[in-house]
């Protein structure tokens, strides 16, 4: 059933980026409420409400609907390095300028 896989995506989606369903609340701009009730009851959410999810988790959903592949992986580079990326993907600007910054000074030694 497409509920089942649209939900089991959202939760893959939870774990890839270390996130609870209270973060992708936030992020998407979704009661929390709404979502955990999604979740727990397995019910698919509308198309604006998916929407929304893609958007907190800066996917589209053309991503989102590639069920046999994850669209954040990349096959070239190790787990470890794709672990950083996203990392460093779920990071505000700021924060990314500070990473960088530091990773900068920590390669110059």
């Amino acid at each position: 059933m497409l509920e089942n896989k649209v939900v089991e995506r959202i939760k893959y989606l939870l774990a890839f980026n270390h996130w609870s369903p209270y973060k992708l609340a936030k992020e998407s701009g979704i009661p929390y409420s709404s979502l955990n009730n999604m979740l727990n009851r397995k019910t698919c959410p509308s198309i604006p409400t998916l929407e929304k999810i893609c958007n907190g988790f800066q996917i589209s959903p053309a991503e989102f609907f590639a069920f046999e592949e994850n669209p954040l992986r990349i096959q070239e580079i190790t787990e470890t390095h794709q672990d950083i990326i996203n990392s460093y993907e779920s990071l505000s600007a700021t924060d990314k300028k500070l990473l960088l910054a530091y990773l900068r000074g920590l390669c110059k030694k």
